[in-house]
């Protein structure tokens, strides 16, 4: 009954076809005080249309009355204005005694009513086979930017559905389509994309886990369905621990993880990633916990576990007291207590899927031979300590337990470290992150880094 009309021909959006009028019936309210309360009685009743889209109150369709003020209330579908057999008892009692009547009304319904799926569904062709790909309903959101992967099947619709999508939603203000896979040609995971909504400005504002997050879209790599991730790793971190962030993008776990005080050496290869994560570390005033570099992954692992050894750092904990110029503080507050940064790294984070794995190689012989740092040195910081836990995320075939893809990844990490683990080992967890495509999925290895591993002679 409330489906837009149907156009399969429409390769550019008509706003003006999707006009629809659904014949009901409307209970007229002879005074303008009894509104409320019957509305009230009759939502109750389940008399009114139940609809969260439809404003039930409506403009009297009498010209005379509508020009009074008049107002109506429309019914359900099953109720006929002049079959009192459809009506329940408490429509019949307002009846009866004068506060309303019952009269036919036409509802009338255009673009703004139906939703993007309506809209899509009666332009685009259903698939032909079963297994085809169905019409496209979900979208990536960075800030202003809505970014479509459409099929090529869709292809000829692209303009319509973008144009449609940017309408219903009015955060929406640019929307691209994405050309190429991520990381197929570009080592920064950036992509080839096309405009199809809007300005080509990708410039946008991101809110997570409570810190700001500025970039140029087109530049760096963000995933907006990886939040729950990001949140999940940061909620393990704990204040004043050392966190290496080997792959960090623009700081979507360096910045929280900042914010709950830990110390975190967060880095990026793509100039543009570091950039950003520079100007939002400043942004959510992390600096004195958060420092950025723009180096290798591989490399990183090596040279911030050798600097961090040698560095030192602390930051002093302020009791929050509000100062104004009528209200100076008579003397400097004292700390509440000072963080200092650890020698030693309590996490590892490679949040680099198609390669990250091949970086767990770079933790052989990590501690062995430190420029400087003698090896007895760096055992007597782990004495009482756990060594570091490792977080790499990495792809996978899919099934419905993942016992072999769990298998398998085990596998491949106990290939590089040249170490066997097993995924039912104590400390070891392959997390199923989520669905990456029809047969690939993500998941995220955590695992304890072995002594002999960190200190294995190379």
């Amino acid at each position: 009954m409330f489906a837009p009309p149907v156009n399969r021909a429409m390769k550019v959006l008509d706003r003006s076809f999707f006009q629809k009028t659904v014949p009901a019936s409307a209970a007229r309210i002879f005074k303008p005080q009894d509104i409320a309360r019957c509305r009230k009685e009759l939502q109750l009743s389940k008399d009114t249309l139940p609809n969260n889209r439809i404003q039930p109150v409506r403009t009297d369709p009498d010209a005379d009355r509508a020009q009074k003020g008049g107002k109506c209330l429309v019914l359900k579908p099953e109720i006929v204005h002049d079959d009192r057999t459809t009506w329940s008892s408490k429509l019949r009692d307002l009846e009866q005694n004068g506060t309303l009547g019952v009269i036919p009304y036409e509802l009338h319904l255009d673009y703004d009513y139906f939703t993007y799926s309506e809209i899509t569904s009666a332009t685009i062709p259903p698939p032909e086979k079963k297994n085809d790909d169905e019409i496209p309903q979900g979208f990536t959101l960075a800030g202003h930017v809505a970014h479509l992967n459409l099929r090529e099947r869709y292809w000829p619709y692209k303009h319509l559905i973008a144009t449609v999508l940017a309408d219903k939603n009015p955060m929406v203000k640019t929307v691209i389509n994405k050309l190429d896979n991520v990381g197929t040609e570009n080592a920064f995971r950036t992509f080839q994309y096309e405009v199809l909504v809007g300005e080509d400005d990708l410039n946008v504002e991101v809110h997570e886990q409570g810190c700001t997050f500025k970039f140029d879209f087109a530049k760096v790599y963000w995933n907006t369905r990886l939040h729950t991730e990001h949140e999940r790793l940061c909620d393990i971190f704990q204040e004043g621990e050392a966190i290496c962030d080997v792959t960090a993008g623009v700081g979507p776990f360096a910045v929280p993880a900042g914010k709950k005080k830990c110390f975190v050496w967060a880095n990026d290869l793509n100039p543009e990633s570091y950039k950003s994560l520079e100007d939002n570390v400043k942004i959510n005033k992390v600096g004195d916990y958060v420092r950025a570099f723009n180096s290798d992954g591989t490399d990183f692992i090596r040279t911030a576990s050798a600097g961090l050894l040698t560095s030192s750092h602390s930051v002093d904990i302020m009791p929050k007291v509000k100062f104004s110029r009528s209200n100076p503080p008579k003397e400097k507050p004292t700390p509440l207590k000072t963080l200092t940064q650890p020698r030693i790294f309590s996490h590892y984070v490679m949040n680099l899927p198609a390669s990250g794995i091949n970086f767990v190689s770079s933790f052989v012989g990590l501690y062995a031979n430190v420029p400087g740092v003698p090896v007895e040195e760096i055992k007597k910081l782990f004495e009482g300590k756990n060594m570091p836990m490792v977080h790499v995320h990495c792809f996978s075939t899919k099934s419905d337990d993942n016992v072999q893809e769990k298998k398998e990844i085990c596998e491949e990490l106990s290939r590089q470290m040249g170490y066997t683990i097993t995924p039912d080992m104590p400390e070891v967890d392959i997390y199923d992150v989520r669905d990456v495509a029809p047969k690939k999925r993500m998941f995220c290895a955590t695992f304890r880094l072995p002594e002999e591993v960190a200190f294995r002679k190379v």
